[in-house]
């Protein structure tokens, strides 16, 4: 197993020197769900929810939080994202929601933690559009499915 990078010699946490790492296309897609009520799914696609269009305002929340990821996540570096999207499409079989990310950089280091946050905001803004009909929802399955780029190359979950 190789060393945690963003441990020094003496055991403290800093942020990695990427400044001698070549600019490369990077691009990283994680996924997640979260479950309900078969009548809360019902409510959330019908469009009439007391606060809203929960699937938009989930996306976009998505989209916002991949951008805000160095603000939320101890020690990464703020990336000028080239690309984000968040789908997420309903699923009666769970019930809920399955939602994937796609962020894109040309950088000098990876974007898997912006998809993984713009999932899990995603997922949490499903959850608090939802709450006050069904507080029971799980959020489950948040997971980088494939990344590609840098000097590690392409990573694809078994």
């Amino acid at each position: 197993m190789s060393k945690l990078t963003h441990l020094d010699a003496s055991g403290a946490a800093h942020m990695v020197d990427v400044s001698g790492k070549a600019v490369t296309e990077r691009v990283a897609v994680a996924e997640g769900r979260i479950t309900m009520l078969p009548a809360t799914l019902d409510l959330a696609l019908s469009g009439t929810a007391k606060k809203g269009d929960v699937v938009a305002t989930a996306r976009i929340a998505g989209i916002m939080a991949a951008k805000r990821t160095a603000d939320l996540i101890p020690l990464c570096h703020p990336l000028a994202l080239t690309k984000v999207t968040v789908d997420i499409e309903a699923d009666t079989a769970l019930p809920g929601f399955r939602v994937k990310a796609l962020t894109k950089v040309s950088g000098q280091t990876g974007v898997e933690m912006e998809a993984l946050t713009a999932v899990s905001v995603a997922c949490l803004t499903l959850y608090d559009m939802l709450k006050a009909v069904d507080r029971g929802m799980r959020i489950e399955g948040i997971a980088l499915l494939e990344k590609t780029g840098g000097k590690s190359g392409d990573w694809t979950a078994r």
